[in-house]
């Protein structure tokens, strides 16, 4: 599959794996100056760069295990989704778990983006849905 970009800024860096079987690709910062981040902060980071995902699939940011297990940095809504249709530029909020300020230099690996499928779904009511052995346990109730 192909994915089209187009580079926004100058400085934008190109998706990049970070070993020939990653599932992500790293986003990097787009920034001028170093960037920093208050302890419970969100910043919103911009990469520069736009992309055409084709119809049928998603685009799903994540968090980069390293930096959000070591510096408590991850993207504030968990796991960012970029549509098919949108054409923005792609801007990862970054949000610092850690009781510390970070800092985010330019050209800094913040995210990763994952193409992944989606089925088209219709929703309609129903009066009944269909019985199951599980029903209405949540929550812990299939154990630990």
């Amino acid at each position: 599959m192909k994915v089209l970009l187009k580079k926004l800024k100058e400085n934008a860096l190109l998706p990049l794996r970070g070993s020939t079987f990653a599932a992500g690709y790293d986003l990097c910062a787009c920034i001028d100056n170093p960037m920093l981040v208050a302890p419970h902060e969100t910043v919103k980071i911009g990469t520069g760069i736009s992309a055409a995902i084709p119809v049928g699939w998603f685009g799903a940011v994540f968090a980069r295990s390293g930096l959000a297990c070591k510096e408590g940095l991850r993207p504030a809504n968990c796991v960012g989704v970029i549509d098919s249709d949108y054409r923005g530029e792609i801007i990862v909020a970054v949000h610092n778990d850690s009781s510390e300020e970070r800092c985010i230099a330019p050209g800094e690996r913040i995210a990763q983006l994952v193409i992944l499928p989606f089925l088209e779904t219709e929703f309609a009511w129903t009066e009944e849905l269909p019985e199951t052995e599980r029903g209405e346990g949540g929550f812990g109730s299939t154990g630990k």
